[in-house]
């Protein structure tokens, strides 16, 4: 008996010394729901007008024995941006007392790359153009709720906590690659290598997060795939596939009663090497012109006109929805990773992860960065530039002004405009061969930087599982290379059966990042490679460097950090002036209400006189309620703006002042779907109006009751 009690004392130490300290949060970050342009298309009348869907950032601090922690974060916005970071750092020092608990290092925020999310928060011009510079609105809100959700992580580490981890089988009818003539230009060899996925990774890797008692605890995911189901003509606030495939898992284990994001189960659904992957699964066909319905040119992702011109804009990719209903389309693609990722989480999160904590971070300067090559002789990097093929666009969202993919010459009319903007030297366009530069980003100072000179990368370790935090979207290909050379650097060095993974566009933003070989072709993502062909090398040959150090227990050393550029930051976007109503009118009166019944085939429509949302973002609140009666005559709230079954819509009036009007929809087939009952409801709107003294006054009204009915 004796000899069992030890054996089992033993047994549970060994288990303890084998978990990890881990905390997990979520918080709202949803951002200006109106009057702000969207973020990713960069097409300037994709401007905000409500919300489908709040976006949160999802938190993970993972601590071992030793107190060596890192903080993962996987936001439902289009990216990461240095300051950003430099933000958050801030609120979290001034919250915690110390800065030495996070920093650069061990902080990792990665966008999910949805691109219906509030623009304006990066701190270079050219992604400032579309959102009228920068707007301050969206970046408080995204450090609120970014340092918000490190908090609650951070306050709610539990011990004994175990990790898992599964890969499953391929994710199928869910992504495909929208540059596959690029992809071809890579060595047979190396393509054979992933015959069985083929041009699109389709693993899923997941890591499962179980509490010391057994408890759910947290789960997070990376699968390539863009989020670019709601095309450029949503104007709704939305986390595209992967924030709803979010909001589909937590309620599946924190429950139907529980609302978005007030769960105690955490699921993040993140990025990775997304750059040529689209969820756009019908493939690109021409939607006009005498080949309607055929596929495009191969190549240059083009259509013939009447006129037998090649144009890019009848060029593009639907989703699987019916027509291609962007709405639908989202559903499919989230439902299908939510599904996935629930049998990996259920049955196949077994391998555990067992180790310490570590990680290694460097600042790049990009410019001119020698790149020692395969054979020996040294390539270099270059100041960023774009290709004329950017202003093309992609399958996902086409482009203007006649350009087209595939673009290796220049134009002298465009040669003329961009350089009014800066000239390149020689030895730029001989670097960036065979890009034709369209916009010399990297030699603008006017009237800040256009695009980072100095960028992040870093890894993280959780015993045998490595995190790459990369500043962009790699297309397929330059991550499969990424990984498997890395993950070589690792096995070589002790580690056994090590799992490599990247979160893509994490703690500033680059473009795109294509091997060499994809480079060639300058379709969209090649154009977008800001420091010409060896880029991938670069970061490949870095990361080396800064794992190597890990590994080894040595500092990085790293260049500067980019500067802080909030105090030259200029903007466009007005502010709101004041809210008025029409006579005989309070704000928060109905306009059209709800009819006296529905059936669950319906939606139901009801309209206020409204105030700017902009006056109020809510975060951690709503700009609606549905709620139902109860039996004692007293109302519970069901459903709210997280809600995928319910959209919160604003028009305005004139410019920003005047009378608006709020619109709430309900659709009842969606409610039914996650548990919606026949009752008595209503529908609320909250709101805060301007006065034109400047004060604000927050005001509520609320529908007519009706019935639901089968």
């Amino acid at each position: 008996m004796y000899q069992l009690i030890t054996l089992l004392v033993a047994l549970l130490a060994a288990n303890v010394a084998n978990a990890y300290k881990v905390g997990v949060g979520s918080a709202d970050m949803t951002g200006p729901a109106a009057q702000v342009n969207f973020m990713g298309y960069a097409v300037p009348n994709q401007i905000g007008r409500g919300i489908h869907m709040r976006l949160h950032a999802r938190a993970y601090v993972v601590v071992d024995d030793d107190d060596s922690r890192i903080a993962f974060v996987s936001i439902d916005g289009g990216m990461g941006s240095d300051l950003l970071n430099l933000k958050v750092l801030d609120k979290l020092s001034e919250a915690l007392g110390d800065d030495s608990i996070y920093s650069y290092d061990n902080l990792a925020i990665s966008g999910t790359h949805t691109h219906s999310g509030p623009a304006g928060f990066l701190q270079y011009v050219l992604y400032q153009f579309t959102s009228l510079g920068y707007v301050e609105e969206t970046m408080d809100a995204f450090v609120e709720g970014i340092s918000t959700a490190i908090l609650e992580a951070h306050n709610n580490v539990q011990d004994g906590v175990d990790i898992a981890y599964a890969t499953g089988n391929k994710l199928l009818d869910s992504n495909i690659n929208r540059s596959p003539s690029s992809y071809l230009l890579n060595p047979e060899e190396e393509r054979a290598q992933y015959a069985d996925e083929g041009d699109t990774d389709k693993n899923m890797l997941m890591l499962k997060f179980t509490g010391s008692d057994g408890e759910d605890l947290a789960m997070l995911n990376w699968f390539a795939v863009h989020g670019t189901c709601m095309n450029n003509t949503n104007k709704l606030i939305s986390g595209d596939n992967k924030g709803l495939a979010s909001y589909l898992f937590e309620r599946e284990i924190n429950g139907v009663d529980v609302l978005p994001g007030k769960g105690k189960f955490v699921a993040a659904f993140a990025s990775t090497n997304l750059g040529d992957v689209s969820p756009n699964t019908q493939g690109p066909v021409c939607h006009s012109g005498p080949n309607e319905g055929q596929p495009c040119d191969f190549t240059s992702s083009t259509c013939k006109d009447d006129k037998g011109k090649d144009k890019n804009e009848a060029c593009y990719s639907l989703g699987p929805g019916t027509n291609g209903n962007m709405v639908e389309s989202t559903k499919i693609i989230a439902t299908n990773q939510f599904n996935h990722a629930l049998d990996l989480y259920k049955n196949q999160a077994t391998k555990k992860v067992e180790g310490k904590v570590a990680y290694r971070h460097t600042f790049l300067d990009m410019r001119n960065r020698d790149v020692l090559l395969e054979d020996g002789s040294i390539g270099k990097t270059c100041p960023a530039s774009l290709g004329y093929s950017f202003a093309a666009g992609t399958t996902d969202g086409p482009g203007m002004f006649d350009f087209t993919q595939g673009t290796n010459s220049s134009s002298p009319f465009w040669n003329v405009v961009s350089g009014f903007i800066s000239k390149p030297t020689e030895e730029e366009i001989a670097c960036q061969s065979p890009k034709p530069i369209l916009l010399n980003t990297g030699d603008v100072e006017k009237p800040y930087e256009w695009d980072p000179a100095t960028v992040p990368i870093s890894v993280f370790q959780i015993g045998q599982f490595f995190i790459l935090n990369v500043p962009g979207e790699l297309t397929t290909m330059a991550g499969r290379r990424m990984r498997a050379h890395i993950k070589k650097v690792i096995e070589d060095n002790g580690v056994v059966d090590p799992v490599v993974t990247i979160a893509g566009l994490t703690n500033t933003y680059t473009h795109y990042i294509t091997t060499f070989e994809e480079y060639q072709a300058q379709r969209y993502e090649a154009a977008s490679t800001l420091y010409g062909p060896h880029t991938l090398g670069a970061y490949m040959q870095e990361m080396e460097r800064i794992v190597l150090d890990l590994l080894n227990g040595d500092e990085s050393v790293t260049d500067s950090q980019p500067e802080d550029l909030t105090e030259a930051q200029i903007s466009f976007v007005p502010p709101v002036v004041v809210d008025f109503v029409g006579i005989g009118n309070k704000f928060g009166d109905v306009k059209d209400d709800a009819e006296k019944s529905y059936g669950f085939d319906e939606v139901v429509s009801v309209s206020f006189h409204a105030a700017n949302p902009r006056n109020n973002q809510r975060l951690e609140d709503t700009f609606l309620s549905v709620e139902k009666k109860n039996d004692d005559g007293s109302w519970g709230v069901k459903y709210v703006d997280g809600d995928w079954c319910t959209k919160f819509m604003w028009e305005g009036g004139v410019g920003h002042a005047g009378q608006s009007t709020a619109t709430v929809e309900w659709d009842l087939a969606e409610a039914k779907e996650v548990g919606a009952e026949e009752g008595t409801y209503k529908i609320c709107y909250f709101g805060t109006r301007k006065h034109v003294s400047g004060k604000f006054e927050e005001f509520t009204g609320c529908s007519s009751e009706f019935a639901v009915e089968a």
